[in-house]
């Protein structure tokens, strides 16, 4: 999940800070110091992530595209100059632009704004945006919500005091609303020093970019891996009391499977999974230098030259051409597998199904999958010609039933036009005429479709009046039977729209 960081460059950034006395500094050099902390801690844990530097007032730079060198990225903190106003839509009308050249639409991304709160003056700044929101057209719309999905998270080279004496707090929780109201403000705590800074930056840390670490099972054998970027709390919507689903730091692999049985599963997110190693040549969670960073670390890059489990496990499954079911916690699955970026690299990647007992309704209750040894025949065959998926349900499918759907208007029109055609053929296809009126009759009371029943009626009458003398007497009564039933039907009243109430035929002296 890529990164921006926003920095904010114009004057009121410059105003002086004073630390106990003993020296003067800006609130820019606060916000540097604990940008520079979060660099260095994403260097040493989070190296994977890609992070772009832009600096903002009235127009937005990039000074920095997307990268994981934050010696490049410190080095730009380090050069920042000075501009004019504040103009934060400016700057969020740019993060847009850049996110979406580099990463198109569909890649999540967190944006890190870093601001005194100050909103700016006059038009341009972000009172007035929020003010002006409902009165632009479509060629000037505030930049927010992204096109893609984003977590904002507002850095404030301020206290909470400070923002509530004016309407900057009620403005900047307003813009995080629109953002879509993931993510967080966060406030400095106290005087404005060095110290509350690295405490506000430490919160974000901790929340955002703090590794997760997990251990990898699969029987006797384990693996300390690092699962990159972390997974986020699953909360179920169906569920009564929605809580929290968070992925256990202890991994079980449940057993095996072939590619081709699990298919393209749906998945809630991809992930990475690294083997930490410590190492004389290798860091605790990576290899190399900066530069070798560039492109991401092979998994036998990462755990070094000691024997490593996850190595295994990975080379494995490439051969094989296998996925690995991995229990995340209670009734949640996942899938290891190998995915390959080049010829020549590949990486062991996690995707995370849904919560549930259930989560490929192809493959049935993941509990109730076994080991092939333990079948009474081989499920694939002695020569692999079949296969025990999908599983077949215990109870056949609403979709599988010959039900009635109109999508498009012309299917709707097939179905009036095909009782039409049999009205004309009275009394031979009395039989038929019933049955394809009482189908389309049940689906129009199963949409609440009262009106295609009143207008079915109107062309059964319409179709009586227009019978020629040689038509059979028999075709008038069942017409203008027909048509009377589908009039009380349309009313609605329980006595004649019951959804298992069939229309028969009108039992004449013309009725064989």
């Amino acid at each position: 999940m890529p990164t921006v960081v926003l920095m904010d460059v114009s004057l009121s950034m410059t105003r002086p800070v004073s630390l106990d006395g003993i020296e003067e500094f800006q609130r820019k050099n606060l916000a540097v110091h604990g940008l520079n902390m979060l660099f260095e801690h994403m260097a040493s844990n989070y190296r994977l992530e890609f992070t772009s530097l832009m600096a903002f007032s009235s127009l937005w730079e990039l000074l920095v595209p997307f990268t994981r060198d934050y010696n490049a990225l410190q080095e730009a903190l380090s050069n920042l100059e000075d501009y004019d106003k504040t103009c934060v839509e400016a700057a969020l009308n740019g993060v847009s632009n850049v996110v979406q050249q580099e990463w198109g639409s569909a890649c999540p991304c967190q944006v890190v704004l870093v601001t005194d709160g100050s909103l700016g003056i006059g038009k341009g700044s972000l009172r007035h945006s929020l003010q002006t929101l409902k009165q632009r057209g479509d060629d000037k719309k505030f930049p927010l919500p992204f096109p893609f999905p984003t977590k904002l998270f507002i850095m404030c080279i301020a206290n909470a005091e400070e923002l509530q004496m004016t309407d900057a707090m009620d403005n900047l929780e307003e813009l995080l609303c629109l953002s879509g109201g993931d993510g967080q403000i966060f406030t400095m705590e106290g005087p404005l020093c060095m110290k509350s800074v690295q405490t506000m930056f430490g919160k974000l840390i901790d929340l955002v970019y703090s590794p997760f670490h997990a251990v990898l099972h699969c029987g006797n054998l384990s693996s300390d891996v690092q699962v990159f970027p972390r997974p986020e709390p699953v909360v179920m919507d169906e569920e009564v009391e929605p809580m929290p689903r968070t992925v256990s730091t202890d991994l079980e692999i449940v057993g095996f499977i072939e590619i081709a049985d699990i298919a393209s599963p749906p998945v809630i997110s991809r992930h990475l999974v690294l083997p930490i190693a410590v190492n004389k040549d290798v860091d605790e969670v990576g290899t190399g230098t900066t530069d070798e960073l560039e492109e991401e670390p092979s998994a036998s890059q990462m755990a070094g030259k000691s024997p490593n489990f996850c190595v295994l496990l990975h080379g494995s499954l490439k051969v094989e051409g296998m996925v690995a079911l991995v229990q995340l916690g209670p009734e949640w699955y996942g899938i290891l597998y190998s995915q390959a970026d080049s010829k020549k690299k590949s990486n062991l990647m996690m995707s995370l199904f849904d919560p549930g007992p259930e989560p490929l309704p192809w493959l049935g209750k993941i509990s109730h999958l076994g080991p092939i040894s333990e079948a009474a025949d081989n499920p694939y065959g002695e020569d692999d010609s079949k296969s025990p998926f999908p599983v077949q349900p215990q109870v056949k499918r609403s979709y599988a039933q010959n039900v009635t759907v109109w999508i498009k208007a012309s299917g709707l029109q097939t179905d009036v036009q095909k009782i039409l055609r049999n009205a004309r053929k009275l009394p031979d296809k009395t039989q038929t005429f019933y049955k394809e009126l009482n189908r389309l009759r049940k689906a129009a009371l199963a949409f609440g479709f009262w009106e295609l029943l009143k207008g079915v009626a109107d062309l059964l009458e319409r179709e009586c009046t227009m019978l020629p003398d040689s038509a059979h007497p028999d075709a008038a009564f069942q017409l203008s039977h027909a048509a009377q039933q589908l009039k009380l039907a349309s009313t609605g009243d329980s006595q004649y729209a019951a959804f298992d109430h069939n229309i028969v035929p009108m039992h004449t002296d013309f009725s064989s």
